[in-house]
């Protein structure tokens, strides 16, 4: 992708919850149940882990199914700002400029734009690192669907209606900006075959799972439950 020009101005996102440095940043999942605060910071205390157990505890299983029929396009076109029913749709910005809004700081925008993220700080809750990022190096940073899409449709979405696989797809919920090869290295896993390299973040990583496994009424498989709840001392 070649770079934009940036506009002179930079803006700084708010962190919307604890958290810094090891383990994460940004707000926790059980202190962001919509996904709209940034970041995914580390779950610590010993009641935090034990609700965060609950929550897991009530995500159904089931056998995943064949990948027969998927494709991305069965969940609308790449990052659509009209999938009703999720938040900062139809806000006039498309969904991974969205998310590069709200978990980057230090924020450039694109020449004339409010929209188009030209460069930012990230710090990446998957690996602990702050990465430096600007659009000539677009895929140094990727968003994340933390229940990847395959993953899904192997799990039941392929008999969801076109509009509930358009709002997985593009739920801030479901979405983490992180680095690149982090994210290329996950692929389509569930929880039992991959985790974040940063061990303090896997309860925060296993929660956000379930919290969208939840959400939409979607099971995760036997062994990615009890990979799950591993994670937050389980």
């Amino acid at each position: 992708m070649g770079a934009d020009p940036e506009a002179s101005a930079s803006a700084s996102a708010s962190s919307g919850g604890s958290g810094s440095g090891g383990g994460g940043y940004g707000a926790g999942p059980l202190g962001n149940p919509d996904g709209t605060k940034p970041g995914l910071a580390a779950i610590s205390s010993e009641a935090d882990r034990k609700s965060a157990r609950q929550l897991i505890e009530q995500v159904h299983t089931a056998g995943r199914g064949p990948k027969t029929g998927y494709d991305r396009d069965e969940f609308g076109y790449a990052w659509m700002d009209t999938a009703d029913g999720v938040p900062l749709a139809r806000n006039g910005c498309d969904t991974r400029n969205d998310l590069l809004q709200r978990d980057g700081q230090e924020l450039r925008f694109r020449s004339g734009s409010d929209c188009v993220v030209a460069s930012m700080t990230l710090h990446d809750p998957y690996t602990g690192k702050t990465i430096e990022w600007s659009k000539q190096r677009a895929s140094e940073v990727q968003i994340d669907h933390v229940v990847p899409l395959s993953y899904s449709w192997q799990l039941g979405s392929a008999r969801w209606s076109e509009k509930k696989r358009r709002q997985l797809a593009n739920d801030v919920l479901n979405l983490l900006p992180v680095e690149g090869h982090a994210n290329s290295a996950k692929r389509d896993s569930g929880p039992a075959s991959w985790l974040p390299p940063d061990k303090a973040i896997r309860c925060s990583y296993a929660v956000r799972f379930g919290q969208v496994a939840l959400k939409y009424e979607m099971p995760v498989t036997t062994a990615d439950k009890r990979a799950m709840l591993e994670q937050c001392g389980g």
